[in-house]
């Protein structure tokens, strides 16, 4: 963890207040995820220390898109899509911080209210070179790659942020130290006591290369189910579990010992896994669900058996020849579109009654089937019979 500046932060200290403390998360997604509880963790023990939490709800910058870390253009989100995702955070939140002694903000709150005037004077404070300091600006500025104007506003509505907050301290990951910085400098501009900086790690995701994201397919979300939060967790390299433990582990769990364990070659890698798995879907679903997850995944990857008690979705065969396998990869929330269940067709990754299916024209029969996605996903299908005119047909799945 990394501060800026000490000597502020004693200053503020000494006049024995409460110090209001920014965290902003933007709602890109519908989920938090494991990375998110790295900072919410450290906002919780400062909230324990009597201090003043804001959670910063992102809409308005949603809608921009965080350019941090990117080498292309996000694209804007749509005020709905970033209301629906917005729904739950409150709800998530509550999981680690004490969600009825904090605020909860939305930046919308004074930026939809913010004249053109108000905009252009705030936009005048920062030259575009110090923009194009930013690494990721400067790698793709170099590199001939586009910058559009709108990318240079994100960081400007983050640090305004503070100010409208009046924020003493902001809290982030490290990647966001430039966004930080700025905001000490746009409260400076408005008149105001720039903030303290407080930079946590960044938690890597389960392909223990980028940081976890979301978008980028290597995220564990607080709200998953208890098997996948589990045999993700499982999954992780070996090479990333210290950093894992380092920073999700609470110290009563015990989970350091077991590190040094294994850095002795007395505790094999997998055991310690396996006891973080259970203590992370302890924390969020509970011992009883924690200890269910450990025999599903004990079951399916080291028995190699179909799990016990799988749900069974019901549905009517489409036509003669049943069910379009992209159809039943929706009905069972195996995807959430035709082409995402295209996609894990084609990846090879979906078994029909412990076959592999290729075709994704091709029809599942009216029957009892068992369907898998991956190595974590199972699902019953019951495909019951549809009315149809003779002489219809359809090729079966093989």
């Amino acid at each position: 963890m990394d501060l800026i500046s000490e000597e502020t932060l004693e200053v503020k200290l000494r006049r024995e207040q409460p110090l209001r403390i920014k965290y902003g998360c933007d709602p890109s997604a519908p989920d938090l995820h494991l990375g998110h509880t790295v900072p919410l963790d450290k906002l919780r023990q400062l909230q324990e220390l009597g201090h003043t939490i804001v959670f910063l709800i992102g809409d308005f910058t949603a809608m921009i898109g965080d350019p941090t870390g990117r080498s292309k253009t996000r694209p804007p989100l749509t005020r709905d899509v970033v209301r629906q995702n917005s729904e739950t955070y409150t709800d998530q939140v509550s999981s680690i911080l004490d969600v009825d002694k904090i605020e909860i903000r939305s930046n919308s709150e004074w930026m939809d209210s913010m004249t053109p005037t108000e905009f252009i004077w705030l936009a005048s404070q920062q030259p575009v070179a110090r923009m194009l300091e930013r690494d990721d600006f400067k790698r793709r500025f170099h590199a001939g790659v586009s910058i559009a104007i709108h990318e240079f506003l994100y960081p400007l509505v983050q640090a305004y942020d503070s100010v409208a907050l009046s924020a003493d301290v902001e809290l982030g990951g490290t990647d966001q130290l430039f966004n930080l910085l700025l905001g000490r400098e746009i409260q400076r501009a408005y008149g105001q006591e720039p903030q303290i900086v407080l930079t946590v790690p960044l938690l890597e995701g389960t392909d223990g290369v980028e940081k976890m994201s979301k978008s980028l397919g290597n995220s564990i979300g607080v709200r998953e189910s208890p098997d996948e939060m589990f045999g993700k967790t499982m999954s992780i390299p070996d090479s990333l579990l210290a950093r894992w433990v380092n920073l999700l582990a609470k110290p009563e769990w015990g989970l350091a010992e077991g590190l040094s364990a294994v850095r002795e070659g007395k505790l094999n890698p997998r055991d310690l896994k396996a006891a973080l798995a259970r203590a992370l879907v302890g924390r969020f679903h509970g011992q009883p669900a924690a200890d269910s997850a450990e025999q599903h995944f004990d079951r399916v990857f080291r028995e190699h058996r179909t799990p016990d008690d799988l749900p069974v979705i019901e549905r009517e065969a489409a036509e003669a020849g049943g069910l379009l396998l992209i159809d039943a990869l929706l009905a069972v929330g195996f995807a959430q579109t035709r082409s995402e269940a295209r996609r894990l067709i084609a990846q090879g990754g979906v078994r029909v009654d412990e076959g592999r299916a290729s075709e994704a024209e091709a029809f599942i029969p009216p029957g009892d089937h068992l369907l898998q996605v991956g190595k974590r996903r199972f699902a019953r299908l019951r495909l019951t019979p549809a009315e149809v005119s003779p002489g219809e047909t359809g090729r079966r799945l093989r």
